[in-house]
This record gives structure tokens, sequence and C-alpha cells, in this order.
């Protein structure tokens, strides 16, 4: 069985809802074959985050980490390839839900400038597209939680030398979220839960060889 921990976030910014939060409780109710799933839900503090999906990771001791994020106007499923050494919030975007506004901050001294994810995230895509959803390589994580948290989590991996695959996934708003602002780009829960899903099923295929 390949063990795989998957996190989410609460809600942020101003929305009552975030739908990897929503998307970790569905997985509990899900069972892919020749997978062993954990999920966890994290808070969107600095550092917090990553500190609880590190204790996460040493608890369970998984072969494969995919945490999930939330990127209000995006149109598809994104996979990060990197993560940037630094937390910066500029003054239009939202604090965390602490109130920390971080700017210009290395996340750790003496750490690369940027991680790559070690997640076949072209073979997810094209699994995701080959699927109907929309999906699409990120090339940046932006310079807030979700990058914090990437970044500390394959840092952490690299220090500690481990033989575990990591990396983020960025998804869009759902439509729950366009009902209050319907200016917002959109894909129904279930159309990202069948991504989530698909993602998965691609890893433990990779892993297979």
């Amino acid at each position: 069985m390949l063990k795989i921990l998957i996190s989410g976030f609460e809600p942020f910014g101003g929305d009552a809802v975030n739908p990897t939060s929503e998307l970790m409780e569905a997985l509990t109710q899900e069972k892919v074959e020749g997978v062993e799933l954990k999920t966890v839900l994290l808070p969107v503090h600095f550092d917090e985050c990553a500190d609880l999906l590190i204790a996460e990771i040493q608890a369970y001791k998984p072969d494969v980490v995919i945490a999930c994020g939330l990127a209000k106007g995006r149109t598809a499923i994104t996979p990060e390839r990197i993560a940037v050494n630094v937390k910066d919030i500029p003054p239009s975007s939202y604090a965390d839900n602490q109130g920390q506004r971080p700017v210009d901050e290395l996340i750790r001294e003496g750490s690369p400038d940027g991680l790559f994810s070690t997640l076949p995230i072209r073979s997810m895509v094209n699994d995701l597209t080959a699927a109907g959803i929309p999906a699409a390589v990120s090339n940046t994580a932006g310079t807030y939680i979700c990058n914090n948290t990437m970044y500390r989590v394959l840092d952490w991996i690299r220090l500690e030398q481990l033989p575990i695959r990591a990396g983020f996934v960025h998804f869009p708003a759902s439509t729950e979220m366009a009902v209050l602002q319907p200016a917002v780009p959109s894909l129904p829960i279930s159309m990202m839960l069948d991504g989530l899903q698909v993602m998965i099923r691609t890893v433990v295929h990779t892993a297979k060889g």
C-alpha cells in the first residue's frame, strides 16, 4: 500500500468556505485501490501551517505528500512546479488568519532560493486533461501561505534526506463561492474531487514505474 498524506486549508481572506477543506472532508469517504490515505486540515497561519504538516509527516511516515490550496481567480487545477524561499504579502492582499503580513522575509536562512516539486506534475496534468478536467502546470505558487507550506515541506524532506515525494496543487474557487462572486472562475467541488482522485492514481501509477 502506498501511503499518501493530503492536506487542505481552512477558509481565509474573508471567504466563508475553502474548497480544499471540503475536499479533505470528502476524501475521508473515498477509497483508492492500492492507497492508504490520510488527510489533514491546516490553519492559514505563517508558519504554523507548515509546522503542523511536518509533524503529520513525522507521525504518519507517508510515501507521498500532496498539499492542496485555493488560488481564487485561476481557471484550472494547477500542480505547482516550484516553491521559492520568500514570504511576502503585498498591501493589496489579505494578511494571514492571525493578521501577520510578512514582507520580503526568507522562509529559511541558508536554504536554496527555490525547490522543485517531486510529484509527477506533467503526468498529473496530462491525466487530468485526458479526463476532461481543466488543468495546467503552474510556475508560481506565489509568496503566501501555499508557497510557504510547499517550500517548508520540501526543505525539511531535503534536510532529512527522506525518500518522500511531495508538492503542492492549487484549486480554483468552487461553484459555491461563485454564487456570491459570479465574476470569479470556478469549478464544481465534484469535478475537483474527481481531479484529486485522478492525481492520486497518477502518483500510484508512476510509483509502480
